[in-house]
């Protein structure tokens, strides 16, 4: 018995270092990638989404270019041209925007942004899919199992079963009553 608790407690406590160690893949908060929530070290060009179907919206961000800085963008690896990033007041990031075109073809693209002040080049990567990620399709119809109602879809005979199984539950409960009284059957 000692032994046992020894090793489920030794192996409770390997479980717990290395579930503290982990660090997660996808840091992220609120649905934003971990990357659109970096610290201080972090630059380059930031994506998101970093996955969009043709047709979609693309935010663009850097810090790169110092607060205040503004920046050349060029989407044109996908086919959207040029857009330009202004100042934000999200931590300082020059921001921009574009339209990623309906013609674009699926595949994964550099999208690049020069800084105007001191012409530093910063770039990130797009991915264009044919399905978007954020898109749930709800499924319809039902399943063919071969178990099915027993009464049919008709809800005249659904509430005739349900008033019999109330009469039965009714009647179980009260020759059980009668039991736990004593009375016999």
């Amino acid at each position: 018995m000692r032994r046992t608790a020894r090793l489920l407690s030794g192996t409770a406590f390997a479980v717990a270092v290395v579930g503290v160690g982990a660090v997660p893949a996808y840091g992220g908060s609120a649905g934003l990638p971990a990357a659109h929530l970096r610290g201080p070290s972090a630059g380059g060009l930031e994506v998101y989404p970093t996955s969009v179907v043709p047709g979609g919206q693309v935010t663009v961000n850097t810090a790169d270019c110092g607060d205040g800085g503004t920046a050349a963008g060029d989407a044109s690896a996908v086919g959207a041209g040029a857009f330009t990033l202004a100042p934000s007041t999200h931590e300082g990031d020059a921001i921009g925007q574009f339209q990623v075109p309906p013609s674009a073809q699926p595949g994964t693209y550099e999208i690049v942004a020069t800084c105007a002040e001191g012409g530093r080049r910063v770039t990130g990567d797009l991915v264009v899919t044919l399905t978007s990620a954020r898109a749930w399709v709800h499924p319809r119809g039902s399943v063919k199992t071969g178990v099915g109602g027993a009464l049919g879809p008709d809800p005249v005979q659904t509430a005739a079963g349900v008033a019999a199984l109330a009469v039965a539950a009714a009647g179980g409960t009260w020759l059980l009553h009668r039991r736990a009284r004593g009375d016999g059957i």
